[in-house]
């Protein structure tokens, strides 16, 4: 318990990499389980505060829902949980993306068509959807 504690005080995790940590550490899953079921009921351990959590980390960070989506299953959590994960997001993603491209290729990157496909490169990697990698790649006069 106090093991699973102390992953907790540092950050938010998710049941499932919880556990995970600690049987990686030699504890019985057994015990486990019943630990993390204890935090949970207490209020330490919680699901839906983790993935709001993290999609507030991915996206300040510059990564797109699709990503975020992905990194969300991976921690275990259903798709109802996602949903209303991504829901509680009250950021721009439109805003995120142009930022992210700006940074990385300058204030005027979609005069430059090169610069352009760069930063639609880049948007697609970290998981903005097409529309809206072809909203931020567009000429600024066309906006």
């Amino acid at each position: 318990m106090q093991r699973a504690l102390g992953l907790l005080v540092r950050r938010e995790h998710s049941r499932r990499e919880l556990s995970r940590k600690l049987v990686a550490r030699g504890l019985d899953a057994e015990e486990v389980a019943a630990a993390v079921d204890r935090l949970a009921e207490a209020g330490w351990q919680d699901d839906d505060r983790f993935a709001e959590s993290l999609v507030r980390q991915r996206a300040m960070s510059g990564y797109g829902p699709f990503h975020i989506r992905a990194e969300l299953g991976t921690h275990g959590l259903d798709s109802a949980q996602i949903e209303a994960a991504m829901d509680s997001f009250d950021g721009d993603w439109l805003e995120n993306a142009r930022d992210l491209a700006r940074r990385r290729q300058g204030e005027d990157f979609a005069a430059d068509p090169v610069r352009r496909r760069k930063a639609a490169d880049l948007l697609a990697r970290r998981g903005f959807p097409g529309d809206l990698i072809r909203q931020v790649t567009r000429l600024e006069d066309e906006w």
